[in-house]
């Protein structure tokens, strides 16, 4: 390889990995066939090691275009490092009153990254686990795509 091959996929490299710096944890998980059952629920083990930085929660979705809702509806569980647990009710807002969609994106797909908690300080180290159910009126939901979880850095 010639050198200003290598300068350029270093800086690049550099680059992609740089761009994110305020990542923690992102994990995104396809729903299958592009239906999510009530009975599916998607897990997330995030390891914490940080308990004094502020940290900000969001919870991503992607949905195509023929999704029947403005809103999605989520119960959020989390499982404490010390075994306790919570439960969350989200509504996650996909479009406006008039029925644009929210997020980016164009066509049939569209992304959405809901901030959930603001400024959170994990006061445990250990692992978290975070558990999402639909909530919505139908057991089989279609038209989501995948689900996913970013924390970040403050």
């Amino acid at each position: 390889m010639k050198p200003t091959t290598i300068c350029i996929l270093f800086v690049l490299l550099f680059g992609f990995t740089a761009c994110d710096s305020k990542r923690v944890y992102e994990q995104n998980i396809d729903i299958p066939e592009y239906i999510w059952d009530k009975d599916n629920p998607v897990y997330f083990d995030v390891e914490i090691k940080d308990t004094v930085s502020l940290h900000n929660v969001y919870i991503n979705i992607r949905n195509a275009s023929g999704y029947a809702y403005s809103n999605l509806y989520l119960f959020l569980d989390t499982k404490y490092p010390n075994n306790s647990m919570s439960r969350d009710t989200i509504e996650c807002i996909l479009a406006d009153p008039s029925g644009k969609w929210l997020g980016d994106g164009s066509g049939d797909i569209w992304d959405n990254q809901i901030l959930f908690k603001k400024n959170v300080r994990f006061k445990q180290i250990g692992t978290y686990k975070f558990r999402y159910e639909q909530a919505m009126r139908m057991p089989k939901l279609p038209m989501i795509m995948d689900v996913g979880l970013r924390i970040e850095k403050q």
